[in-house]
Parts: C-alpha cells; structure tokens; sequence
C-alpha cells in the first residue's frame, strides 16, 4: 500500500535521527522525527533557492527549497527523467512543490543525513506555499499537543493516545520517538511553530521579536541600495552597521532571512531579495 505523504517542516525533518524498518516483505522504512511523525514519503512547497548537476557523468540535481523554518534538500535521480527536467528548467528564485521519498543516508553507526528524492516536481506561488504552511502548521500542532500527552504518562501507550483523539500513525509515531529521543524540548518546536505562522500573520509572534525587528531594516537596506544585481553581504553588513545595527545582528538577520527563503544567495558572499 503506498505509504501518505506528511506535510512537514524542515526543522523538524532535518532534526530526525531515528530511522525504523517497516513491518513485512519490502517493508519501506521510516524516519521518526522528534515530534513522533513517522515519514517514508513527504510533500513541501517552497522556495526553490539553489539547483545543480552534482553527477559527474549524465544527470542528477540537488537543490535545496526553503520552508519558513529551513532548508530541505532535495535530489532528483536520473531514473526519473521527468522530475530531474523540470528541477533543472526552474528559475532560481522560484515556488516549487516536491513530493517524493525520504532519502535515508546513514554512513556509520548514529550517522543519519536526510533529504528528499523527488518523484513528482510542479510549479507552484504564494498562495499553494501558504496553503501548505498551513497544513504543516495544523499537523505540527497535533503532534506536539499528542507528544505533551505521552511524556505525561508514566508509560507512553499507542493504545492510549488513540483513546485521546490521535490518528493511529500519530500515535505510533509519538510512543517510538519519546522511546528513542527521551525528554523532547517541545518548548523548541513551539517555537518553530509560531515563526511558522508568523511567516503568514505578521505581528502576532513575540518571539525573536529583535531579531525580526532587524530583519525588516535589512530587507529595507537592500531595497534601498536600488540595484538588481546581488549585493556583496559585507556591502549589507556595513550598511547596517552604519544605521546602529551590530554586525552580530545582521549576520543573523541575514542568516534567517535566507533560512526562511526571502532572500538567496546566487553566488557565494552575495545576496538577493527573492
């Protein structure tokens, strides 16, 4: 049966350490992430801010689409030719939605590096990325609610969970993850989750509220150098340290900006507005 795809936020994909074999004959297997989402296939929709060839002979893209909590990295195979086409025509900056597979790298032992093999790869804009801010909010907000519950029980139970409320893949997910991370910093993912929603509700979300503060003025800097070539980032840093800003701050502010995909950075040390 094939397997649902999760609507998830990098942060917490990337986060994942965990990987479990499924059950049966080529049985899939499958990521646990912190939050207990059980993940052999995903859907993003984000920011298409970088694409390579990174085959030494014939073809196979990496490219890397930003949620507003991170980067996913995403790798088209030469064995799906259509999806590998349409990654290598997009425009960079550009919306784009990827479904695929987890792609499980465990090199040695406790070594695990995730990323994305894309099956399907379509145009998409701000309103199917907003959509689906949405719908990974909604789902990050029930796991985080069902994980608070499991760590509240002297023995986390599925069966318990289920009694609750959650969907049956929620719970199952939920009890594997507290079993393998321990105590989870739910505050951490709270966190996440409202610079999330604050991507699409300006205003309501307290936290990082300085950091939030300068990355207004540095988007507002960059606006203001009125140029349509990218900028030198130390251009940018010296601007805003000149308007009262530390250079500690706006290299953060710069950092997040490009983490949340508002701006890019076309070659290395210079950036641009999306």
């Amino acid at each position: 049966m094939r397997e649902s795809s999760w609507r998830i936020f990098a942060a917490e994909y990337n986060d994942a350490t965990h990987v479990v074999q499924g059950m049966g004959e080529k049985a899939p297997k499958f990521v646990i992430t912190p939050l207990g989402a059980k993940i052999n296939r995903i859907y993003i929709v984000g920011v298409l801010t970088d694409v390579e060839n990174i085959a030494k002979e014939g073809i196979r893209w990496r490219a890397r689409i930003a949620d507003p909590t991170g980067i996913h990295n995403v790798y088209a195979e030469p064995f799906n030719p259509e999806a590998a086409s349409l990654l290598a025509d997009m425009e960079v900056p550009s919306y784009v939605a990827v479904a695929g597979k987890a792609r499980i790298y465990e090199p040695e032992e406790g070594a695990v590096y995730l990323s994305i093999r894309a099956e399907t790869v379509k145009n998409a804009d701000a309103h199917l990325r907003d959509l689906w801010v949405l719908e990974a909010a909604r789902g990050m907000k029930m796991r985080i609610d069902a994980m608070r519950e499991a760590m509240s029980m002297s023995i986390p139970s599925v069966r318990q969970l289920i009694e609750l409320g959650y969907p049956s893949r929620v719970a199952e997910g939920v009890v594997e993850a507290v079993k393998f991370y321990g105590d989870i910093d739910i505050d951490h993912y709270e966190i996440l989750l409202r610079e999330a929603l604050n991507y699409l509700v300006e205003g309501k979300m307290e936290t990082r509220k300085d950091l939030k503060e300068v990355e207004d003025k540095i988007v507002q800097i960059i606006k203001n150098m009125n140029v349509d070539d990218a900028i030198e980032w130390d251009e940018v840093v010296s601007k805003a340290m000149e308007e009262g800003i530390s250079k500690e701050d706006a290299e953060d502010a710069i950092s997040s900006l490009m983490d949340k995909g508002l701006i890019y950075e076309p070659e290395l040390g210079k950036i641009k507005l999306i």
